[in-house]
Formats: structure tokens, C-alpha cells, sequence
């Protein structure tokens, strides 16, 4: 796994030996997280062999310097060829160690810097350490001996659920697993280190290596295996690392050794040789990336946010309250009426009740979140807010009305963001005195689970503030994305596009379920019109509502989905939408009742159905998306393909392991697409088959999509850049 912060420079000596007594200690020293690179890895050998022959160290010590002990792979060197010695010869260097090596771990040990302390003889873990193997999340296994020693230490079964899931773990559990050893207070490394070795000293009994342990691994049966992977089969179909690592788990339980590491290194190289590795490398360095905005200098001030509000206490509202609480900020919640107060209340309790009993959260924990958020109906409590987010539904009107409120109450400087999922910005920010204080903040539902946030700024804007939301969605734990302003940003405009050509397919011919069964099939968790339901059918009723109002011409004619939610089926919260649902159940069954009004509406239009095979639906259903996608970069509504890779990933359930939207296009090959595209144009037209200028240069130069258009007539400048 690679660390994310790294510096440009190595230390000219980033590990060093001297002894303390009869220890010698071997100190990796390279700052920020001691990155298991290079010049480390070859540091270790040397430091390693200078101890093994210096005849007054009786035992060796592996600890870090800095905050962390070794955190992960340097990013410097990922993707390309390992230099000797390569972490699987370090860590069976440590492993043959001819004396005691004790391993203290404080900080995190992540990756390969936990594979290095698997293979020591013993290890001691500082209390508030983190250890894990998240290899996973990149598409790949521990391929340092990780799949074969941690079975040895905690058995099969603990360690393909740490493998498998990728999350670290913390020391205390770590002890009762049988991981670490010993845990200590959280004294300095060398301290803690120093005394495990003088208990070890004292003993007078050397530990048993890792790799020569089978008492965790006696009695593993085929059963545990075969199990994991039925359940792999079920909620993992698509990933192939995570079926390589049973397969390297098991081995580590059936073979010795020695044919145990030989079978992970051919699992290992089969995965660094899958395409979903490059995906999920990519969106793994997708959510860095989108933390810089293009144009906006490194040094940019931010405001300090300690104190927000909330104006609405609808479902958007109060998961909004919920990520602020999560974070330790207070929260007012302000709505019009008692009754909506207390339903938004009652249900962030609900939430936080349902994490409790899932183990998530203590009710001391409930108690302190609940404390955090303050219901009011006097928007006068907004007044000492720091930021205030309006997330009323989607009406210009409303919306308006309660910016022109806040300006009055809320003191000058106070940041003025809104939840709206497709409404103009400037628009609403015009009805206020201080547009550059005004900006959007689209959450994504549940918004104290999604970690989306597309942040919107208006033609006026100010740095400082774009600046300081950033900031602030990085501090609650959400992505935040920087966009311009357009009808539904990026996520939901390339979203409404998809959602015409589902439509379309439907009234074509296809079923709905047959249409996100293909989606599904590519790796979303949820169809389009699974989604829709999960979201609200009314609230796209209530997006149309609006448009006609404004008079757009496309949704002047109501549709299937438009007398859906006029019947009062909105979906799965009134158990019935393009799907009906059982009392608390969550998985869409076909309607026949929906089945027979979709014929209604093609005989009302016209239309005699057809077959469509599903390649034609997953075509259209994708290739439009990269269509529109390459649109909103040339508009300079999005600065870079990542932005919209990953709002795509965090927003809307983009498979991860294909990387994001316009990385798995360029993948799927530019040139295949944009012929599609025309293809479709000529044969379907409508505006959103209007081929890209930018999708059509870049596939006839063979480059990848997301940088400037260079034919004179399309080029334009942006507030973000390229």
C-alpha cells in the first residue's frame, strides 16, 4: 500500500545501527512516514547484517523515528520494477535472523512495513498503534510473506478477514489475537523496545520463528476456504484480488512454507498483471489529487469553521448535521416546523442508535453526537455560525427566500453554502449582497454516509472560501470536489444523461430490470432504476417540476416515472417506485403493475418494443456518460478527468477497480467509443448523442481524455485550468 505523503528526497542514511547494551537497535529514519522504499530496504540489510555480527548485541530491536512506524510502500517507486533487495528478501533476511529481532510498532504498520515486522522474531506494539495488510484496496495481496505469516500468527480465518477487508487494526486487539506479543504504554519506541528485550534477555528463550509456527494453522479444512469463497462469489463477483488472497491464505495453511511463499509470489504477479489493479491504483491516487485545485495557490487562507448551521432538517439536512457531528462540530439544525424538527431529530437518533447496535459507536458515543447537534425553529440561532448549509428541497424560490434570511441574521464573513443537486448557484447567490461568500455544497444521500461532496463555485466566489470548504470537507472525511456551475454539476448531469438513454431503452423495448442488470453486471451496486427508487422518484419529479417551470422543453411531456410518482410510489420508502419493496426489505422485485403501465406508455407514443440485447444497452448506457463527461471538461465546468473519476467513485458507485469513468474509457479505447457515439448520433440522435469535440480529438490523436482542446474554435479559458 502506498503511503500518501512522501517527500521529494530520501535521507542519505535512512536506517542506522548502534547498540544500547546488549541490544542492538536498528532505527529506519525517513521522514514523513518511513516509506518501505529502496534506499530503506537496502538500509535494513546493512543495518541488519551489522548487528547479527556485532558480538556484544545479544538481541536486535527494529523501531522508527517519527510519528509512524513503517507506514506502507514509497509512491515513488509504485508501478515499476522493485531495485534488490526486494521487500520479500528483506523480510526473509529478518526472518533467518540468527539472533532475537523484536519489532516495536507504534504509529501505523501498514503493507509491507507490517510484513517486515512479521517476519521478526517477536513484536511489541505502542497502545495507540494501528497495524494492517490493505493490499487489497489495491487490487493486490501482501506479496512479502504477509498471506503466509499472518495465518501463522492469528490463524486462517481472522487473517483472510483482515486481509480481505484491509482495515487496521488497533494494538489492544492486536494482543488478543495473537499479532503482537506485548503492549505497551505509550512510552517512546526505544523505551518500550529496550524493555521487551531485556524481559526477552531475561528469559533466556529465543522466539520460534514466524515461518516455522504451525500451531494456528493445524486443523485449518478445506471448509473455511470453500465458504469464503461462496461468500466472495456473492458480494465480490467482480474483484479477482481478493479471491487470489483465499487462494494464497490457504496455501499458507496446506503447504510448508517455503511452497506456501512461492505460491503467494505467483498469486501476487498474476494480480500486479490485472487491469483492475491499474484501476484501483488510480482511484486510490484520484482522491489526492482532487484535494489540489488546478489554479488556486498552495497558501490560500481558509477561514476558521468551528460553529455551523443546517437549515432544513429533512433527510438531506440532518445527515448533513450528522457528518459535522461525526467530526466533533457543533451542529444547529434549524427547520420551519416542530413536526419536521422532530422527525429530523428522531431519525438522526435512529441512525446513530442502528450504528450503536452494530457495534460502531457506544452509547456514550450516541450521546456525545446528539449533544453536538442543537434543533431550533429560530433561524436567529444561526447567527455565531461559521458556515451555515440551506438544504431545503430543490426550488429556486425557497431557496432564495432562505439566502435572503440567512444574509440578515448570519454576520458578514460567514460562509453561505447550498445542498442543491442541480440548481443555479450564482442564481442563488444573486439573492444575497455578498456572492463571494456563497458557494455550493452537493452532499450525496445519506450524506453522514457518502463521502462525496461536489463543491460548486459561483462566478463570484471567493478564493478563501473555496479554499476553506475544501478544507473542511477533508476535516468531516468527505472528498470534496471542486466543479462549476451548470444544471446538475458534474455527478447528476452526466447522470441525467444516463438516465434518458435508460428511459429510452425502456420505452424501446428492454425492462427496467433488464437494464440494470447490465449495469450491475459492469460493476455498479445499484441499477439505474434501483437507484432511483433508493433515492426518490419524487425528487426527480420535483427536479422536472421545476424545469418545466422554466420552461425546458424536454420535460414538458410527463413520462412512466412522472405518473409513478404522481400514484404516490416513490420508491423504497413507500415500498412501491419502478420496483415494489417488502415491509423493510430492501431488494427490488419486478411490478407487473409497472410492467403493464410502461406498455400503456409506448402504445400512448407510438411505439412498437423491440428486442435489445445487452451489450446495446451497456454501450448506451456508458458511452453517453463519456460523451457528457467530455462536454463538461471542455466547458471548464470540471478542470480534470480525475475530478469527474472521482465524483463518479464516491458519488454514484463507479466500480473502483475500473478506476473511474474516463480512466476505464480510455481503457475500453477512445477511438471504439467516439465511433459509437457518432454511430448513435446518426442513428438515434438527440443532444446528448452530439458527439464531444474533445472525446473526437483525443481519440484520432490516441491521447487520453481530460486535457485542453487545441482546435482554436473550442478553446476557452476556465477559472480552474489544465
Amino acid at each position: 500500500m502506498p503511503s500518501p505523503a512522501q517527500t521529494d528526497t530520501v535521507p542519505p542514511d535512512p536506517v542506522r545501527y548502534v547498540r544500547e547494551g546488549r541490544v542492538g537497535v536498528i532505527t529506519v529514519d525517513c521522514p514523513p512516514v518511513n516509506a518501505v522504499g529502496h534506499g530503506v530496504r537496502s538500509g535494513l540489510i546493512t543495518a541488519l547484517d551489522a548487528g547479527l555480527a556485532d558480538e556484544e548485541a545479544d538481541a536486535l530491536l527494529l523501531v522508527c523515528a517519527g510519528r509512524t512506524f513503517m507506514a506502507g510502500a514509497d509512491i515513488r517507486e509504485f508501478g515499476k520494477p522493485s531495485a534488490p533487495p526486494t521487500l520479500p528478501e528483506v523480510a526473509a533476511r529478518f526472518d533467518a535472523a540468527t539472533k532475537p529481532v523484536i519489532a516495536v510498532i507504534h504509529g501505523t504498520a501498514l503493507g509491507g512495513g507490517l510484513e517486515v515486522a512479521l517476519a521478526c522474531h517477536a513484536r511489541v506494539a505502542l497502545r495507540s498503534a494501528r497495524l494492517g495488510l490493505p493490499e487489497v484496496k489495491l487490487g493486490l495481496l501482501p506479496g512479502a510473506g504477509g498471506t503466509q505469516r499472518l495465518p501463522r500468527l492469528v490463524g486462517p480465518a481472522k487473517a483472510l478477514d483482515m486481509i480481505l477487508g484491509g482495515d487496521p487494526i488497533g494494538a489492544e486487539e492486536a494482543l488478543a489475537l495473537g499479532l503482537v506479543d506485548a503492549v505497551e504504554d505509550d512510552a517512546s519506541p526505544l523505551e518500550a523496545g529496550l524493555r521487551a528485550a531485556e524481559r526477552l534477555l531475561a528469559g533466556g528463550q529465543v522466539p520460534q520463528p514466524v515461518s516455522a509456527r504451525t500451531d494456528r494453522i493445524a486443523g485449518a479444512g478445506p471448509a473455511l476456504f470453500a465458504a469464503k469463497r461462496a461468500e466472495l462469489a456473492k458480494r465480490q463477483p467482480h474483484l479477482f484480488s481478493p479471491h487470489r488472497i483465499v487462494d494464497a491464505v490457504e496455501a499458507a495453511a496446506t503447504l510448508p512454507f517455503a511452497e506456501g511463499m512461492a505460491r503467494e509470489r505467483e498469486l501476487f504477479l498474476a494480480c500486479m498483471e490485472s487491469p483492475q489493479r491499474a484501476g484501483l491504483i488510480h482511484a486510490f491516487f484520484a482522491e489526492r489529487q482532487v484535494a489540489k485545485i488546478p489554479g488556486l495557490p498552495a497558501d490560500t487562507p481558509t477561514r476558521d469553521i468551528r460553529r455551523v448551521g443546517v437549515a432544513g432538517a429533512g433527510t438531506m439536512g440532518g445527515g448533513i448535521a450528522m457528518s459535522f457531528a461525526n467530526a466533533g462540530i457543533p451542529a444547529v439544525l434549524v427547520d420551519s416546523t416542530q413536526d419536521g424538527l422532530d422527525r429530523g431529530v428522531a431519525t438522526i437518533r435512529r441512525n446513530y442508535e442502528a450504528s450503536a447496535r452494530k457495534g460502531r459507536l457506544t452509547a456514550t458515543q450516541v450521546e456525545e453526537r446528539m449533544a453536538l447537534i442543537r434543533p431550533t425553529l429560530s433561524y436567529a440561532d444561526l447567527a455565531g455560525a461559521d458556515l451555515v448549509v440551506e438544504a431545503a428541497f430543490e426550488s429556486m424560490e425557497v431557496k432564495q427566500s432562505i439566502f435572503r434570511r440567512l444574509a440578515g441574521i448570519c454576520r458578514p464573513g460567514t460562509i453561505l453554502a447550498t445542498n442543491t443537486s442541480t440548481l443555479d448557484v450564482d442564481l442563488i447567490a444573486a439573492a444575497i449582497g455578498r456572492p463571494q461568500d456563497v458557494l455550493g455544497m452537493h452532499f450525496f444521500s445519506p450524506a453522514n454516509v457518502m463521502r462525496l461532496v461536489e463543491v460548486v463555485r459561483g462566478a463570484k466566489t471567493s478564493d478563501i472560501v473555496l479554499a476553506s470548504v475544501m478544507a473542511l470537507a477533508r476535516r468531516i472525511g468527505k472528498v470534496g470536489v471542486t466543479v462549476g456551475v451548470c444544471h446538475g454539476f458534474v455527478g447528476n448531469r452526466i447522470l441525467h444523461q444516463r438516465g434518458l438513454e435508460a428511459m429510452a431503452l425502456v420505452e424501446e423495448g428492454a425492462s427496467p430490470e433488464q437494464v440494470d442488470r447490465v449495469l450491475t453486471g459492469f460493476g455498479f451496486p445499484l441499477g439505474h432504476f434501483s437507484m432511483t427508487d433508493l433515492a426518490g422518484i419524487d425528487v426527480r419529479w420535483r427536479i422536472r417540476e421545476e424545469r418545466r417551470k422554466a420552461g425546458d422543453p424536454e420535460a414538458q411531456a410527463p413520462d412512466w416515472l412522472d405518473i409513478l410518482a404522481e400514484q404516490g410510489r416513490y420508491g423504497q420508502k413507500t415500498s412501491a417506485g419502478v420496483y415494489r419493496y417488502e415491509p423493510d426489505g430492501r431488494s427490488p422485485i419486478p411490478d407487473p403493475e409497472v410492467a403493464t403501465l410502461i406498455e400503456e406508455d409506448r402504445r400512448r407514443r407510438g411505439i412498437t418494443p423491440r428486442t435489445i440485447d445487452d451489450e446495446e444497452i451497456r454501450e448506451r448506457c456508458l458511452y453517453v456518460m463519456v460523451n457528457e463527461a467530455a462536454k463538461i471538461l471542455e466547458e471548464g465546468i470540471a478542470a480534470r478527468a480525475v475530478d469527474i473519476d472521482a465524483i463518479w467513485l464516491h458519488g454514484y458507485g463507479f466500480p473502483s477497480w475500473r478506476g473511474g469513468l474516463l480512466f476505464w474509457a480510455g481503457q475500453e479505447g477512445l477511438g471504439r467509443i467516439a465511433s459509437a457515439v457518432q454511430r448513435y448520433h446518426r442513428d438515434i440522435g438527440g443532444p446528448q448523442w452530439n458527439p464531444s469535440a474533445l472525446l473526437l480529438q483525443c481519440a484520432a490523436e490516441n491521447r487520453p481524455i481530460g486535457c485542453r482542446i487545441r482546435n482554436a474554435d473550442y478553446k476557452r479559458e476556465t477559472r480552474f485550468g489544465y
